[in-house]
């Protein structure tokens, strides 16, 4: 990773999750030189319960981390900010049919928001995660401009999800992680020793856990349920509620009778219907353009009217070649050469040059 700066005597904070990611990005930061503080972040405690909190645990395990590094520790409880800078938003999001992705907003307004903040608060000059994404820099700006880059282990790779970063951000940002391979990454924390070692990635909503999703989202929104419609829109079956579905969702739908798979198609909040088609790649889930809003671009390469770059509709996912065919300051549309299946209003459109995440924004519509 290139460096606009020396490590020796630089203090450089670390988002310690109580994870194996966070434990090794320590170590090795810690390896290079420099002044190593954690900080394990608290941002949920609305419904703890000792099902669910997991909280106290991943505490527990990032100080043993950090005693071992022989690094002091700090705690923060950011559980007001992230309800309303995140999770308003999130249930306003499944409010109106469409399906969030919480952690890109938990990055913008958490992670490199407050997380910034408060570190900077106790003199660190970086901070540092454990993504799996990397930092270059051009090197003809005189101003450092910094970049965003896949993650070398490609099955890993986070840039999706940062795509938001602005440029003070990623430029205060140190990614230690960004050029090695999951599996190193656990062989370093059993050579260090680290409870972390073989600890499961952390799946589930950001900050909030693994939980069973129907149950929590009942507990803050009513369900209404309603009709699922076929194509020729006859009913097929009934729904719980929108909000419990997402598009190209196969499971969970218990439609029954012969043929192939049924699949989420769409969303008409204003009937309360769910259409729903048979076959993976029915005609009525692909779709080549896509109008996106709300734009964020890491660098000054932003996209332009007429370019032709790469993107992708969600994370797990192989971009595709599109053109940017509209562009003003606040929304965009782009035309896939090939057609995108299962486009989901909510999440994000992802663009990239090569390994450079240009920016990216949050899709509307598809056609």
């Amino acid at each position: 990773m290139a460096l606009d700066h020396d490590p020796n005597e630089t203090h450089v904070m670390v988002g310690m999750s109580g994870g194996v990611d966070s434990s090794v990005t320590a170590h090795i930061l810690k390896q290079q030189g420099y002044e190593v503080t954690g900080m394990f972040m608290k941002n949920w405690e609305e419904d703890d319960t000792e099902e669910y909190c997991a909280s106290a645990t991943d505490l527990k395990d990032a100080a043993q981390v950090c005693e071992r590094l022989d690094i002091d520790l700090h705690e923060v409880n950011f559980a007001h900010e992230y309800w309303e800078k995140v999770f308003e938003h999130f249930l306003a999001e499944y409010q109106a049919g469409r399906t969030p992705n919480p952690d890109i907003l938990c990055n913008k307004e958490i992670k490199f928001k407050e997380f910034l903040l408060q570190a900077e608060s106790l003199g660190a000059e970086y901070i540092a995660t454990g993504h799996y994404v990397a930092k270059g820099f051009i090197n003809k700006s005189p101003e450092h401009e910094a970049l965003l880059l896949r993650g070398a282990d490609t099955n890993k790779d986070q840039s999706y999800f940062l795509y938001t970063l602005q440029q003070h951000q990623l430029r205060k940002s140190l990614f230690p992680l960004g050029e090695i391979e999951k599996p190193a990454v656990r062989a370093i924390a059993d050579e260090q020793g680290f409870v972390t070692h073989n600890k499961k990635d952390s799946t589930g909503i950001c900050f909030i856990g693994e939980r069973r999703f129907k149950d929590f989202l009942s507990t803050y929104l009513k369900p209404n349920p309603g009709n699922m419609v076929g194509v020729d829109g006859k009913t097929v079956a009934q729904h719980d509620g929108l909000m419990y579905y997402t598009l190209g969702q196969r499971q969970g739908l218990n439609i029954g009778g012969a043929g192939d798979a049924w699949y989420v198609a769409g969303k008409d909040i204003n009937r309360n219907e769910l259409l729903v088609v048979q076959g993976h790649d029915h005609p009525a889930m692909l779709t080549q353009i896509v109008t996106a809003d709300g734009m964020d671009w890491v660098s000054s390469a932003a996209p332009k009217l007429g370019d032709v770059v790469t993107a992708k509709t969600r994370y797990r996912q192989q971009d595709h070649q599109c053109e940017i065919i509209e562009i003003d300051e606040q929304t965009l549309k782009v035309r896939f050469d090939q057609p995108q299946r299962a486009v989901t209003p909510g999440q994000a459109l992802v663009f990239y040059n090569g390994r450079i995440c240009l920016g990216g924004a949050t899709i509307h519509s598809s056609v």
